[in-house]
């Protein structure tokens, strides 16, 4: 209960206001994640303060204490016997309870919430980026990054409670009791800090660069390790490892050279404080024993400033690394940045409602996609799909065809023109209600690495266990999960499919694919090659459950087999972006096009094409 109360100051989850911009800049975008914290960082700043000033109080009264020992001992004790006790009694019981409140806060209020935030909103953040975003990065390094940000963060602020706020209460209250003493004294304690805020400086200058180095390149080695790990299939089918090492080596050698400029920073920064520490101990103890000699001085006034100087002269590698600590930390939250600040790329639009989703019509009107590039893609496609109606896709790499399903899933946004459902421009309705109406299989089945029963509930989380087996017997799944069993020993629908569903065949993840599509029930039905990966015993079985999913609903199916789409109300043949050729299978062959054509080359029912994803 009492670290409880601490560590629910603050809840990490609490509401926020989500914005697609978020600050490009280091400190408005630390000070975004520091608003619930607010409260609780005064309190923190108070506390290192006032540990700092029981510390240098404490070294004061040590001083006083030589002092009162010079006379007879009765006499003391007669004089300032109480003192000594509440003294002795601070030390046992205040002090401790001070300390206390201090890494309380510290520890169990601030560290594992802070960082717990940041990971939350970052990921939250970077979640709501496109499709197309993603694919222009590696995924192990912008896991990394949401990864490393939230620590170093968190180490930043500790750092500046722990260390900057106590240690400038600190040399505020060592001045203040050399002063007292002598304010000569505090000569040599100016001159040394003078330098030493130079060093620091120095130090900061350097390392924050060489952090924000070193923290790109190690993220370089994970997006690179991560991408071998995850195409370990491919990596060992053609015999590349040494390939996949060399890859791996450059990086990991940019990590070392740039971690090597961090550490000279440090080595330059160590021997320069060596020799200041060597200056501020001449400097305040030599100064003092020579104002004893003078007379000037009491015996506990050189006590104290020894006591104060060696105190300092721990404390400075300290600061010196907290500061560092603080500044390469912040160099890794830069880094961080570089991905969890990007602003969203595709958004709803500030007056988008949910998809009002009548029967089903899909309009295309002039739409043009290059990806930027004024090439590929798609170029002025126009076409009207009625309520129900059933399109084939078919043409050669690069056509155009997965552009098209992709802009209709809102992946991008088009660069000409537009796509209407029941007469609502999908630009202007919320993309999650949009994707919620469409239900999509894919030729690359992936799956998450997660339990069976989570991979094909994922589309209807709220679905019961009668319809979860249903949709399974449907796709011809049922059977084959019961046998599975995992490294842990889950069975069934509790075993785990390993990352993307590497544990199973490739049947097999198409048709819990498949089951995911069929319990999501959507009135749009996207087929990417939807059967592909299937042999031809169970494809015929799944044929039959395909065309009852199709049944009522409005469907486009991209098909490399053109046995699959021989039945569709309509085929379209795409060229270079553009529908070159439309009509019924029959209407297609009679004309003798590039339909025609295809369909003479094909072999077992496959385009005599090489196919691959546009």
């Amino acid at each position: 209960m009492f670290f409880r109360f601490f560590e629910n100051l603050v809840d990490p989850y609490e509401d926020f206001a989500e914005t697609d911009t978020p600050p490009r800049k280091l400190w408005p975008f630390l000070r975004d994640y520091m608003g619930p914290f607010k409260r609780v960082f005064w309190v923190a700043a108070i506390m290192s303060v006032v540990v700092a000033v029981v510390e240098i109080g404490l070294i004061y009264y040590m001083g006083r204490l030589v002092d009162l020992l010079a006379g007879d001992p009765a006499e003391v004790w007669a004089t300032y016997g109480t003192e000594l006790i509440w003294a002795g009694v601070f030390v046992l019981l205040i002090r401790p309870v001070l300390q206390a409140l201090d890494v309380l806060v510290l520890n169990n209020a601030i560290l594992p919430n802070f960082g717990t935030l940041i990971r939350w909103r970052a990921h939250k953040h970077v979640l709501r980026q496109s499709v197309g975003w993603f694919e222009n990065d590696f995924a192990g390094r912008i896991a990394n990054r949401i990864m490393q940000t939230p620590p170093a963060a968190g180490e930043a602020i500790f750092q500046v409670f722990d260390a900057i706020a106590f240690s400038l209460a600190y040399i505020v209250g060592a001045a203040v009791i050399l002063s007292q003493a002598d304010p000569r004294l505090l000569l040599p304690l100016v001159i040394w800090l003078a330098l030493y805020a130079w060093l620091v400086a120095w130090t900061v200058k350097r390392v924050g660069p060489a952090s924000k180095a070193a923290s790109d390149a190690r993220s370089t080695v994970t997006g690179r390790v991560v991408d071998a790990y995850t195409n370990i299939l491919s990596v060992k089918l053609f015999a590349q490892n040494s390939t996949e090492l060399d890859y791996a080596k450059e990086a990991i050698e940019s990590t070392r050279s740039t971690f090597q400029t961090e550490m000279r920073i440090y080595t330059v920064m160590d021997v320069a404080l060596v020799a200041l520490n060597g200056l501020l101990i001449l400097g305040i103890v030599g100064w003092a024993i020579w104002l004893w000699m003078q007379g000037s001085a009491s015996v506990g006034i050189v006590a104290a400033a020894t006591a104060l100087t060696l105190r300092l002269n721990a404390m400075t590698g300290w600061i010196m690394w907290a500061l560092t600590t603080f500044f390469r930390q912040l160099g890794v939250v830069a880094e961080g940045m570089e991905t969890i600040a990007q602003p969203i790329d595709l958004v709803d639009a500030p007056d988008a409602k949910p998809l009002n989703f009548k029967a089903g019509e899909i309009e295309i009107q002039s739409l043009s996609h290059h990806y930027g590039r004024g090439l590929g893609g798609l170029d002025r496609i126009s076409l009207t799909i009625e309520p129900g109606e059933k399109i084939g896709l078919v043409g050669r790499s690069g056509a155009g065809k997965s552009t098209l399903v992709k802009l209709l899933l809102r992946f991008y946004d088009a660069e000409g023109g537009r796509i209407l459902i029941d007469g609502q421009d999908i630009a202007h309705v919320q993309q999650d209600s949009l994707r919620s109406r469409i239900g999509m299989v894919q030729q690359d089945s992936s799956l998450l690495h997660r339990s069976i029963r989570d991979n094909i509930c994922y589309g209807k989380p709220d679905a019961t266990e009668a319809q979860m087996i249903e949709a399974a017997r449907k796709a011809e799944a049922h059977e084959f999960i019961l046998d599975l069993e995992d490294l842990q020993g889950r069975k069934g629908y509790d075993a785990h499919v390993g990352e993307r569903g590497v544990k199973l065949s490739g049947g097999q993840k198409q048709r819990i694919t498949l089951a995911r599509v069929i319990l999501k029930d959507a009135p749009i039905l996207l087929l990417d090659e939807a059967t592909s990966a299937l042999d031809s015993e169970v494809e015929a079985a799944i044929q039959e459950t395909l065309y009852g999913m199709m049944a009522g609903k409005t469907v486009i199916a991209i098909a490399h087999r053109l046995s699959t789409i021989a039945q569709m109300d309509r085929i379209l043949v795409m060229d270079e972006g553009r529908i070159v050729e439309e009509g019924s299978h029959t209407d297609l062959l009679a004309r003798g096009g590039q339909y025609a054509s295809f369909w003479k080359r094909q072999s077992g029912g496959f385009l005599g094409t090489a196919e691959a994803a546009e």
